[in-house]
């Protein structure tokens, strides 16, 4: 996924972290926004969602 986002908008990110956690978990913040917690959907990502919110929330 990070590798999707610094292909797509590298030119728009300041910074990027990956924070290791248990079972898989993991959310995503831009701009201190949550747009997208794996805790709160139950479920991963599809394809490109991700990238996708960000770039909505990057507007």
């Amino acid at each position: 996924m990070a590798a999707d986002l610094l292909k797509t908008i590298e030119y728009r990110i300041k910074s990027i972290s990956l924070v290791p956690s248990d079972g898989g978990k993991f959310e995503v913040t831009v701009q201190d926004k949550l747009i997208y917690s794996k805790l709160s959907t139950g479920r991963h990502a599809e394809p490109g969602e991700v990238l996708g919110l960000i770039q909505k929330e990057l507007g």
